[in-house]
């Protein structure tokens, strides 16, 4: 998508896929709204499409979303938002296959369904959802788990590319040993995983094997849902309503929240050199690892975009990611390798 002077923000490429992203894409997951098994709780339809049309007016070009976030409702609000958008200027949109989900039980934990018929239906349904003809980058959002070998499913998405109903092709959640068999077949256009200075395992296998590959990685959750951000507390995390997926989960309480919420106060210093908030520099931390092509960052609101988009031209330095490599091990947050290795680049 063209942006103007003022608000054009630094690319990098997306593995070979031809398409350059911004550092920074906008995440869909919250505004899917209440009412299912991963839900953030409630939210307003209209503060959803005003943060992705401020996120694209500041220079966003790429939106992740996915059939399964609000049950279909977040490629809906999607479409919403980008419909007054000429279509020469829209950014990319991205979404996902493989979760069906059971329309008498909205709360039902949704499938994980690799069968070609199964994906070929979803593939319609998304592109009806978003308006579009075409899917800028189609991914499977979990290995199959109805028995459908990965080598069938990712033919069917290699399918779908040749016949021209998604530009790429990728895998979310995946790891090194299924990105090669899949390799094998046609190449991994992109992988999404999770990835923050919480949760950092993906840095130890799958972000080499995509930077050795041409592999384009896009990252989900940098900010660890929020914990990153500079302003979680304790409190908010008691405060959760039993809607929001969050409360369920190990790292909003007890000692890992803890760990986590110092972890997010030993970035302040950083923040505070770069004249830029805590969120930001959780995000460029995932930017600095070799591989990783951008981040995905979720925004329920314009306020929010804004909290996080200094991370699109956030470079962190060496001394800065020693830093958060220090804090990392005082803390004790998390898993993974805590900093990317001398000399790689």
């Amino acid at each position: 998508m063209p942006a103007s002077a003022a608000t054009a923000l630094p690319t990098r490429p997306l593995g070979r896929t031809g398409m350059a992203i911004t550092r920074v894409g906008f995440g869909a997951w919250a505004i899917g709204g209440a009412d299912w098994a991963f839900a953030w709780g409630a939210q307003d339809d209209r503060q959803s499409i005003a943060a992705i049309r401020h996120a694209v007016e500041r220079g966003i070009n790429w939106i992740d979303t996915a059939a399964i976030y609000g049950l279909g409702h977040s490629e809906e609000v999607v479409r919403e938002a980008l419909k007054e958008i000429p279509a020469g200027e829209r950014p990319h949109v991205f979404t996902k296959c493989g979760l069906v989900w059971d329309a008498n039980d909205r709360k039902a934990m949704p499938r994980m369904v690799g069968a070609a018929a199964s994906l070929r239906r979803e593939v319609e349904a998304s592109l009806g959802r978003l308006g579009v003809e075409r899917i800028d980058l189609y991914q499977m959002h979990w290995p199959a788990k109805d028995g459908t070998p990965l080598a069938d499913y990712w033919q069917t998405l290699l399918d779908l590319k040749k016949e021209g109903k998604i530009r790429a092709a990728g895998l979310s959640n995946h790891d090194a040993l299924q990105l090669a068999m899949a390799e094998g077949l046609g190449h991994v256009d992109t992988l999404q995983p999770p990835f923050s200075a919480i949760r950092r395992e993906a840095a130890a296998a799958e972000l080499p094997w995509c930077h050795g590959h041409g592999t384009g990685v896009i990252v989900y959750s940098p900010m660890q849902a929020g914990l990153l951000t500079g302003r979680f507390t304790a409190e908010r995390a008691r405060a959760l309503p039993k809607d929001d997926w969050r409360s369920r989960s190990d790292e909003f309480a007890g000692d890992k929240l803890d760990r986590n919420l110092k972890l997010a106060q030993a970035m302040a210093p950083i923040a505070a050199r770069h004249n830029t908030t805590v969120a930001a520099v959780a995000v460029a931390w995932t930017l600095a690892w070799p591989g990783v092509s951008g981040a995905i960052v979720g925004a329920r609101n314009a306020d929010q975009v804004d909290g996080w988009l200094a991370a699109a031209s956030l470079e962190l330095d060496g001394g800065d990611m020693a830093a958060i490599a220090a804090a990392i091990a005082a803390t004790g947050a998390g898993r993974g390798p805590v900093q990317p290795a001398a000399g790689r680049s």
